[in-house]
């Protein structure tokens, strides 16, 4: 795209990232990681931090879009960036780039190794993580998707070169990813947490368009709404 300056936000993860750039050149970095309890502060710092990138750009007239990760991740944090860039693209007559986190995930670890597949994994609770494979490019093999560690050792195995594995979702499994040969990057390894460098770099190739048609990857239903349906379908255990 040839627009200058580019506003990105991601809250698929524990982290809120902002980022921005200027004709292709990272300008602002900020991320804010969760509390002392280990929630997510997306809603107390995505606007906080999203003002402080603008302010240091000089305003909001050097921004020509906005960019928004739209997951996968969790379901109250994608709702809470996306509404936030959506509204945000309208106020100021923008249009919005809808981004993968997991993609943007992937190029962090492109800075620690650009020969290997890259394995990006987000934690998706219930033992289970959301996925998705890039060659040592950064082109993609797996399409995301939301998988428990059994079938997605099957996968791995299925294939002739392992993979390097990054994200919460390969610190939290990093044993039974190392049982299968893929190799875990470091617990201290930056390219664990999705930086807002690459989360603007990934922005660069997409095209802004109406912030309405920019969707969440859920991947799957939100937790309440199970719990509803089940508590709908057993009462007297409610």
């Amino acid at each position: 795209m040839s627009a200058g300056g580019i506003l990105s936000l991601d809250t698929a993860t524990a982290d809120t990232v902002v980022g921005l750039s200027i004709e292709g050149r990272v300008a602002v970095e900020l991320r804010c990681g969760p509390g002392e309890d280990g929630r997510p502060n997306h809603a107390a710092t995505v606007l906080e931090l999203t003002a402080e990138a603008v302010d240091e750009a000089g305003g909001w007239d050097a921004i020509d879009a906005i960019a928004v990760g739209v997951g996968p991740g969790t379901y109250t944090g994608l709702r809470i960036g996306i509404s936030t860039a959506r509204a945000l693209a309208q106020a100021r007559g923008l249009g919005l780039i809808g981004v993968s986190s997991l993609e943007a995930l992937a190029r962090g670890m492109g800075e620690a190794d650009v020969s290997r597949d890259r394995l990006a994994l987000i934690d998706a609770r219930r033992k289970q993580v959301f996925a998705a494979l890039y060659d040592g490019g950064g082109e993609l093999i797996w399409q995301p998707f939301v998988t428990d560690l059994d079938a997605l050792a099957e996968q791995v195995a299925q294939r002739a070169a392992r993979p390097l594995a990054a994200g919460d979702g390969a610190l939290r499994f990093r044993d039974q990813l190392e049982a299968v040969d893929v190799e875990v990057l470091p617990d201290t390894d930056p390219a664990h947490r999705i930086a807002a460098r690459h989360l603007c770099a990934v922005a660069a190739g997409g095209e802004p368009g109406p912030p309405e048609r920019v969707s969440p990857l859920y991947l799957r239903r939100p937790d309440a709404e199970i719990w509803r349906e089940q508590r709908d379908r057993n009462p007297g255990t409610g």
